[in-house]
This record gives C-alpha cells, structure tokens and sequence, in this order.
C-alpha cells in the first residue's frame, strides 16, 4: 500500500484496527490500535496501547507494531512499508517511524494537542528528519475519534463518581 494509495484497502484495515482498539479500550487501556503491512499488502506486526498492562511509557500500539515487524523480518528497515493507525503518532512514535524509514503512515483521527505528523509538529517533512514519509490521515476519521472520545468521557464519569 506505500506506493499507491488505495482508500479501499486502508478503510478494510482501520475497521479492523477499530475493533481492536475497542477491545483494548474495554481493558483500560487508551484505545489505540496499529498494523505495519508490507509492501505486497500482509499484516507483519500488530500492536496496541499497552502502558497501563505493562507499566511501559513506551508502550505505544505503533511501538508494539514496530518490534513485531523487525522482529519478524530480521530488519529495522521499512521504506516499502505502510503503518496504519487509529489515532495520528504522537511526536515519540512519529520520530521512531522517520527511523525506522517507514515508507507510508496512514491514520484514523488527528490528534491537535499530541500529534506530530501534522497536528503539533509535522516530522514527516521536517527538514531535520533524515527520511520523509507519505502520510495520510482521516481514514474513517470519525469512528476513531468518538471510540476516543467516548472512552475518556467514561474515564471521567467514573474518576468522577470514584472521589464522591
């Protein structure tokens, strides 16, 4: 998917990665799903939040996504890659996809107080970046923020009705 964009395909994969997002959401952790495909369409790493499961401040779905998939391949390289993912990379994950040299990064919903492929910093085109990515965002946009949203309005609710 790196080098054509198929709005089809990428909207398969963010379903996918809603589900799973959500199922993670139930567990209590941010409901935020990744997939790193390679460059013939195959699932070579997956990942999910998993901070509060494993008490990891980088344990980011698209950090977890990146560890399976070098892992796997025996490579840290991944310029025919795509990394599909609910929620925009925050700066952390976005400087470790320009790393990594991910070829395509494709994202749900954009995050404007954490995002660093656009919504605060854009490290895709950053002049100091040694590696430029294509990015796109808003694949289903709208499903992958109310599941956000409406995880953290319950988080509230009951931090709420736990203090009282």
């Amino acid at each position: 998917m790196s080098s054509s964009w198929d709005q089809g395909l990428a909207t398969l994969w963010m379903r996918r990665l809603l589900r799973r997002a959500a199922m993670v959401g139930r567990r209590g952790e941010v409901p935020v799903a990744a997939v790193i495909l390679d460059g013939g369409g195959r699932s070579i790493g997956w990942g999910t939040n998993r901070r509060e499961r494993d008490g990891d401040p980088l344990g980011h779905g698209e950090l977890v996504a990146l560890r399976q998939a070098a892992a796997l391949r025996g490579d840290w390289r991944f310029n025919d890659c795509t990394l599909l993912v609910t929620l925009e990379p925050c700066i952390m994950c976005a400087a470790a996809l320009v790393q990594a040299r991910m070829g395509c990064v494709v994202f749900g919903t954009a995050d404007g107080k954490r995002g660093g492929l656009g919504g605060v910093l854009d490290l895709s085109k950053s002049p100091a970046a040694h590696h430029h990515m294509v990015c796109r965002g808003g694949v289903l946009a709208r499903e992958c923020r109310v599941l956000l949203q409406d995880w953290f309005r319950q988080r509230r609710a009951g931090a709420g009705a736990a203090g009282r």
